[in-house]
């Protein structure tokens, strides 16, 4: 192990970084939680673009799986990576309609970025993703998920 890898080639780096981006969701869910009336919408519309942003940002990783992985990737990698940014968008609509907002669409958010461990499981399993590529994308998803969550029930 050289370069800081981690023991299946996620660096260590990435790992720590990647734990740390639960800080932002983690402080605007505390803010909600807070009971500020005065800081509520800002802090949920700022959960709801953390997340969204994060969701987007894993549909690009997967994107670049499948062009590294060059005939080895599945045909359906290519349209699994541009799902995640299109439901990002999609889940914007009743906000821009003037529909209950955020609640609803946190919950979809969150609901979605569970479900891209389906993916990241399967990516290693073809060998598209590093070895230890659970152990970095199973608490964060989940954790992001959470939160992400709980943005939507308090």
């Amino acid at each position: 192990m050289t370069g800081g890898e981690g023991t299946g080639g996620v660096p260590r780096l990435a790992m720590l970084l990647g734990h740390a981006g639960l800080l932002p969701p983690l402080a605007c869910v505390l803010a909600v939680a807070g009971g500020d009336p005065g800081v509520r919408f800002s802090a949920l519309a700022l959960l709801y673009a953390y997340s969204a942003a994060i969701l987007s940002f894993l549909g690009g990783i997967w994107w670049g799986f499948a062009a590294r992985g060059g005939a080895r990737a599945p045909g359906w990698l290519w349209f699994a990576a541009v799902l995640p940014s299109l439901f990002a968008v999609a889940s914007a609509w009743p906000w821009a309609v003037g529909l209950p907002w955020p609640g609803p669409s946190l919950a979809a958010l969150a609901a979605a970025i569970a479900a891209t461990l389906a993916v990241d499981r399967r990516l290693v399993a073809l060998g598209l993703a590093p070895t230890d590529w659970m152990r970095l994308r199973l608490p964060l998803s989940l954790g992001l998920g959470a939160l992400t969550l709980a943005g939507a029930i308090l």
